[in-house]
């Protein structure tokens, strides 16, 4: 069953690009005590992914720190290195956003977001949603019904309803 509000975000650990190479990292370090917000899809150099979501929280993401929000993340089944390579290349490590892999579906298959889309490939990947988390709390939560699509999950959405 899916995370909703109301829900503590259940742990999980991630992975993403350190200095000396891929690191785990367990998502209640970030959200422990902290307002965060956290943005899932189904992955990394996809269409919609690189055009419109990653995009909309660049744009988004000095105002979402101006409401309070400590942490901005991306997660996505992929791995580290293509994570961070994804981050440099749109621009969204430079803005501060944090790239985390869930590269076994883990984390996705925990908060009930993943799905399989064989012909494209997909298999256990993340359902493109976006969450704010206060203290481990799921206080906001968006999901897009069709795939594709990036409006109600955009940052744009998150910064109005903060």
């Amino acid at each position: 069953m899916a995370i909703q509000v109301g829900d503590k975000l259940p742990g999980g650990t991630l992975l993403r690009m350190g200095e000396n190479g891929p690191e785990s990292v367990e998502l209640a370090d970030f959200t422990t005590g902290r307002k965060v917000v956290i943005f899932g899809l189904p992955g990394a150099y996809t269409g919609t992914c690189t055009s419109a979501h990653v995009p909309s929280f660049i744009r988004t993401f000095d105002g979402l720190k101006d409401k309070g929000v400590e942490e901005v993340i991306c997660v996505s089944v992929n791995d580290p290195f293509v994570m961070s390579a994804w981050g440099e290349s749109t621009g969204a490590t430079a803005t501060g956003i944090v790239m985390l892999g869930d590269a076994d579906s883990s984390f996705t298959k925990a908060i009930g977001m993943e799905f399989t889309a064989p012909p494209v490939g997909f298999f256990d990947r993340c359902m493109r949603f976006s969450a704010l988390v206060d203290d481990g709390v799921v206080k906001i939560l968006h999901k897009e019904e069709k795939p594709g699509v990036c409006e109600t999950t955009a940052g744009e959405t998150m910064l109005a309803e903060l």
